[in-house]
């Protein structure tokens, strides 16, 4: 089974216990996690969450703030009076 595979086959409950996991420290039967554990557990989490969780949902989201600039959202206003560098 390649990581694909193994992705596709966590199951709601799985997610919830890998989150667990890595929040605790250790698994379900107190057993510590591995720094290796971790690191899998947290790819997994995140790629579970990619594909069944909305963006504002997951961990770690941080929501945009909104900006204050001149002009409308996207654009960005040219600044005036700038004037090109003249090289002696």
């Amino acid at each position: 089974m390649d990581f694909k595979q193994l992705l596709d086959s966590i199951t709601p409950e799985v997610y919830e216990n890998l989150k667990t996991a890595i929040e605790l420290g250790k698994w379900g039967n107190g057993e510590k996690l591995t720094q290796e554990q971790k690191e899998l557990c947290m790819q997994a989490v995140i790629a579970y969450e990619h594909n069944h969780v909305p963006e504002d949902q997951r961990t770690g989201y941080i929501p945009p703030k909104p900006h204050s600039h001149c002009g409308g959202e996207g654009d960005v206003a040219e600044p005036e009076g700038e004037k090109p560098l003249k090289w002696q």
